[in-house]
């Protein structure tokens, strides 16, 4: 038996989670002596007790296992055990790191030097914006954009990494095969050719409310500092600095108008000592001294890509203006397959050509 199936079967032991498996490791040097190790020896280790030494030394699960390799195999899906060379380095230095990874696409040497994203699900029209310039900045200079693909600030900054033409990674908070929300399949396919799409949790794990404040850890962990752009006093993105804080990481936070709900959490945490920032080169020069010899010049508007655009593209345009439209106006009025539609869409706002306001509008940029 592989390691990488001992390794799963760690992962499929819900009563374990990473921290207790990293406790077994330390005793018995490798995932494979664990699942050899009698009741009684399991039940020795310190925090283990009598449940999780009958737990493991129980554990009968292999064909639901075999099943989860063949199915990574289908879907092109990488799994990555805690061992693994490719296993991200600032993740292994975690305390609670996960067991394994499962990816859609690759990581990259650079990607070390990344910047996580994180605030409101429901942003506003300037928090949208500001996080798509950020992001972009950040990767036109040749930083890592990570977040966690939700809807709002989320979906912004994978958006204006991509505009850049650069990496970003997303952080599931479900199965990798369970993307969520449902209406971001189409850009975690994106993501999948220009950076990784990753998640700890087994494939078919629904995006139960529990899994989000857990992932939170691993954005943190894979970049150098985090940016709040929006975020109320209760968001879950101030968890995202918690675990910041706690791994000696950088927290930035953009300043919002005093008089919405959605900004207190980033001013909130202005006043308690995050730098304030209002760009990309803020960070940068902040970060400067660890992301020396890898930064890029972004290149002059004039000397940027024009991009060419398919039937579908030039039908969409020639409809928008700078005026927003609704989704559901354009598709009607332009007679597309609602599929086709979203897609190309998505396709034109990570170029750049349009731009996505809240509420399902779109404009010309």
């Amino acid at each position: 038996m592989s390691d990488l199936q001992h390794w799963l079967a760690l992962n499929f032991l819900s009563d374990i989670g990473p921290v207790i498996a990293r406790r077994l490791l330390s005793v018995s040097g490798n995932p494979g002596d664990i699942f050899q190790m009698s009741f009684g020896e399991l039940k020795k280790i310190n925090g283990i007790g009598e449940n999780r030494a009958r737990s493991i030394a129980g554990f009968n699960q292999w064909e639901m296992v075999r099943r989860e390799i063949d199915r990574a195999g289908k879907g092109n899906i990488r799994l990555i055990p805690f061992d693994d060379p490719a296993y991200p380095e600032g993740l292994r230095h975690i305390y609670d790191a996960p067991i394994v990874l499962y990816a859609k696409g690759n990581f990259t040497e650079t990607d070390k030097y990344a910047i996580a994203m994180v605030g409101s699900r429901r942003a506003s029209v300037y928090g949208m914006q500001t996080a798509e310039k950020i992001s972009r900045e950040l990767a036109a200079s040749g930083l890592t954009v990570v977040s966690g693909m939700a809807r709002g600030i989320d979906t912004a900054s994978h958006k204006g990494a991509l505009e850049a033409g650069g990496r970003t990674v997303a952080v599931l908070g479900s199965g990798i095969d369970v993307p969520y929300p449902a209406a971001n399949r189409n850009l975690a396919k994106i993501i999948e050719s220009s950076g990784t799409v990753i998640s700890e949790f087994p494939m078919g794990t629904q995006p139960n409310r529990e899994n989000f404040p857990r992932r939170n850890r691993i954005i943190s962990a894979l970049s150098l500092g985090v940016i709040v752009v929006e975020a109320t006093i209760d968001s879950g993105s101030l968890i995202t600095v918690g675990y910041a804080l706690e791994q000696g990481k950088e927290v930035f936070a953009v300043p919002g108008n005093i008089t919405s709900k959605n900004s207190e959490g980033a001013n909130d945490l202005i006043k308690k000592g995050a730098k304030l920032v209002e760009s990309a080169d803020e960070v940068i020069d902040e970060l400067r001294s660890q992301i020396k010899g890898i930064l890029k010049e972004e290149k002059p508007d004039n000397e940027k890509k024009l991009y060419s655009m398919n039937q579908y593209e030039k039908t969409i345009c020639n409809y928008l203006s700078h005026e927003p439209k609704h989704i559901d106006y354009i598709i009607r009025e332009i007679n597309m397959p609602t599929g086709k539609a979203l897609s190309t869409l998505l396709n034109l706002e990570l170029k750049g050509i349009i731009r996505q306001a809240e509420g399902k509008l779109f404009s010309l940029s």
